[in-house]
């Protein structure tokens, strides 16, 4: 493990920011505050708009965060900039505004969420990565999306996402190849970020045998943080403040 990337041994990581679902929503600048404050690493997510504006929110559809009826990617900036955040005043931000407040105080882990062809987003988000100057790491389900990196910008740190993708509208040829990481010749990634449900797996197996950086996600109580934490290299958690039962995090403020 090379320097630059110790922090995703040591630090505590925040799903979607240290989210309160009153008045800091998950992946809002409400809940990266939050993470900040804590000396949290802040775990995010990247989608873009119809006019290619790179914003920071999970879902494909609006409709659960928002109550509005459409998709992220159908919809122009100017279209969901003043949707709230479930009941709070928080609302959707953009990654650069997003890199402009935490301005390297905690590093970031940014998920890419791109189902469709690799080429413009990823150079979207890696133009405003360029000049960023605190420590961060790219990750994605989407192989030939972390590969994107690999060849255009392999400085970055990248991370692979998995996990058993059950419940995805994938034919069973696909998940067994995402699954069993079969397609991480063309990422080539540096990590490895798995479904703690699915550790056991035998892709996952052989990885802890060789020693695979491996993070998990996401562990919603203590017990699963713990448990989880003794068997790789990290676990990404969400709902409760992990400080107080492990040894050997640190805060990350930077």
């Amino acid at each position: 493990m090379t320097e630059e990337m110790k922090w995703l041994k040591e630090c505590y990581i925040a799903h979607r920011g240290y989210h309160c679902p009153i008045s800091a929503p998950e992946n809002s600048m409400g809940a990266f505050s939050r993470a900040v404050d804590e000396g949290f690493a802040i775990e995010l997510d990247i989608q873009f708009t119809k006019d290619q504006e790179v914003v920071v929110f999970h879902d494909g559809h609006l409709e659960r965060m928002t109550g509005y009826a459409k998709k992220v990617r159908d919809c122009t900036w100017d279209e969901i900039r003043s949707l709230t955040l479930l009941n709070s005043k928080e609302k959707i931000p953009l990654l650069k505004d997003v890199l402009e407040y935490i301005d390297g105080r905690v590093p970031l882990l940014s998920e890419i969420k791109n189902r469709r062809r690799v080429g413009r987003p990823e150079r979207k988000t890696n133009e405003l990565l360029q000049d960023y100057e605190g420590k961060f790491a790219i990750q994605s389900f989407n192989p030939y999306s972390v590969g994107w990196f690999k060849e255009h910008s392999p400085r970055i740190i990248r991370g692979q996402i998995s996990g058993s993708f059950k419940k995805k509208q994938l034919t069973l040829y696909k998940k067994f190849l995402l699954n069993h990481l079969l397609l991480n010749h063309v990422s080539n990634p540096h990590f490895i970020n798995y479904d703690i449900r699915y550790l056991s797996n035998l892709p996952m197996r052989i990885r802890k045998m060789k020693g695979s950086i491996i993070l998990g996600h996401t562990a919603k109580n203590s017990k699963e943080y713990k448990n989880t934490l003794e068997e790789i290299t990290n676990v990404v958690f969400e709902g409760f403040n992990p400080k107080k039962m492990t040894a050997g995090r640190r805060n990350c403020h930077l």
